[in-house]
């Protein structure tokens, strides 16, 4: 029998390769922690650095505005001069900005140490993810490796407030920046070990008027989002958003015209790859807004402490934790599609759950529905980015791993600012007539703005009128908590149609991927 047509064996992973697993998800975990470990530590190094409220506004918001502004930019960067080499490069300054965030002197300080550390953290994340797709050839394991890569960095969401005040409970504020030191030191050491040197050949140089154009795209968006989430529109977030939209349509075009380009768009021609990256995008956007809510939820109307609040989530990460790693395994029988429609249904029926919580006490309806959810949400995310890598060249792995990225934080700002505005929208119309009669104007006007508005003016309060007012205000945030939920459920339901009728042609794992969308940009582009 002639051999000589058959196709070769697919690389296995071995010892060396899960070891650099470990090594890579050690940061992205630290990644992960450390977007919600301030807030827990905000009020400390707030009083103690003597922050103004805006001040405090952009300690929070740095990190994520930078690590969104530059992830396209490393992720392109590391298919050129090679993605080992700029993930130890990010380890060194990922490092030495934790030092120098713990022991900043003034709140300036503090807040260009958190820069570094975004621009920093962008190095990490694309070139970890990247690295992956090198080390697994095997469908299989790489589907296995990208599920404990993404327990990694859900899991850290949720167990970021437990660490944050775990640590403060025994030390300073500047505690939980150092946390990230020894991980990076460890990721040093190991990382030229166990992690293979992989970049494109033959690259030309990067464009920076590419770079400043995407940094002048995202950030201004991301800006006027949060602004918007925060008070509403006004003239600076609209002018923020409009300029980013100017700036991306420029660059898009740039894009285009370029022999070498920073950032190929025509990965989008994949069919495969743009439709994960849709679930991904929109996955990301209702949890990013509807987590905001819960966390409110078991703060303002529940009254519990960050740190017991947490605490609670804990269950609901494990969740999603056990079927990021299951769904894998069952993805080698049954194909990727239907997985991850069941998963996304599953969520569904957990935001409906959400509707049993009333204004007085719904934390075991709490605790179930957003441990559903997060079980339905595993398989979408580590699946489909199983399909994005595996739907794509080699070469631009990078860039596809950073062009992810960059479409998750725009999602999960852009779920804080749509879901955030509509349920502040309905608070404030519930509480337009479900006021006290009685109540001071300066204690009314607090109230309106928002739940911890209200919670706060309470404590100001004789306690019967207090108790008034705090009855009002978390039946009016429990009110449109149960609206977004519903909007929730009604969506992912969506989502679930939208993968099984796009997602369908993906074979089980087990049968590796067919063509043409495993092929390159310019030959997928038929199967769109």
């Amino acid at each position: 029998m002639d051999t000589s047509s058959q196709t070769p064996p697919v690389p296995q992973a071995g010892r060396r390769e899960w070891l650099g697993l470990a090594v890579l998800a050690l940061p992205t975990l630290l990644l992960s922690i450390d977007l919600s470990v301030l807030y827990l530590a905000l009020p400390h190094l707030s009083s103690d650095l003597g922050a103004s409220a805006v001040q405090q506004l952009w300690i929070m918001d740095i990190y994520a505005f930078m690590l969104a502004g530059f992830l396209i930019t490393m992720g392109t960067l590391g298919d050129r001069i090679g993605r080992r080499r700029l993930l130890l490069i990010g380890a060194v300054a990922f490092g030495l900005s934790s030092v120098l965030a713990a022991y900043s002197a003034t709140p300036e300080m503090l807040i260009a140490a958190r820069a570094l550390l975004g621009v920093a953290g962008a190095t990490l994340m694309p070139s970890s993810l990247a690295l992956i797709t090198t080390m697994f050839k095997d469908p299989k394991q790489r589907a296995a490796a990208i599920g404990a890569w993404m327990s990694c960095l859900m899991g850290g969401m949720a167990v970021g407030p437990v660490v944050g005040g775990v640590t403060l409970e025994f030390f300073w504020w500047g505690a939980v920046f150092l946390l990230g030191v020894p991980v990076m030191l460890l990721l040093l050491v190991a990382g030229p070990l166990l992690l293979p040197e992989s970049r494109t050949p033959e690259t030309g140089r990067i464009d920076l008027l590419s770079v400043a154009l995407s940094l002048a795209a995202i950030l201004p968006i991301i800006y006027g989002i949060k602004e918007v989430a925060e008070d509403g529109w006004s003239l600076l977030a609209g002018s923020a958003i409009l300029v980013g939209v100017f700036c991306g349509a420029v660059f898009v075009r740039r894009q285009y015209g370029l022999a070498d380009p920073l950032l190929d768009l025509r990965l989008l021609n994949i069919g495969i790859y743009r439709s994960a990256f849709t679930l991904s995008l929109l996955v990301g956007a209702i949890q990013g807004g509807t987590l905001l809510l819960i966390n409110l939820y078991l703060q303002m109307v529940l009254g519990f402490s960050p740190l017991r609040a947490g605490l609670w989530l804990v269950p609901t990460a494990f969740a999603m934790i056990v079927m990021t790693m299951l769904a894998p395994a069952v993805a080698r029988r049954v194909r990727p599609a239907y997985v991850i429609m069941v998963g996304l249904l599953t969520s569904a029926a957990g935001y409906l759950v959400l509707t049993l919580i009333d204004s007085t006490g719904g934390l075991p309806a709490l605790v179930v529905g957003v441990a559903i959810i997060m079980a339905g949400i595993g398989p979408a995310t580590s699946l489909g980015y199983d399909m994005i890598l595996g739907a794509v060249p080699s070469e631009k792995a990078g860039s596809a791993s950073a062009l992810t990225e960059t479409g998750g934080q725009f999602g999960v700002a852009l779920g804080i600012a749509v879901l955030g505005s509509v349920s502040t929208a309905l608070y404030r119309a519930q509480m337009a007539v479900s006021l006290p009669a009685d109540l001071p104007a300066e204690a009314a006007e607090a109230a309106r703005e928002g739940i911890p508005g209200a919670v706060a003016a309470a404590q100001q309060l004789p306690s019967e009128l207090g108790e008034a007012l705090l009855a009002a205000a978390r039946e009016a945030f429990t009110g449109g908590l149960h609206t977004i939920v519903l909007f929730g459920s009604l969506l992912f339901v969506a989502l679930a149609v939208l993968a099984v009728t796009t997602l369908r042609t993906v074979p089980p794992s087990g049968q590796g991927q067919t063509a043409p969308d495993s092929a390159s940009p310019s030959a997928a582009s038929t199967a769109s």
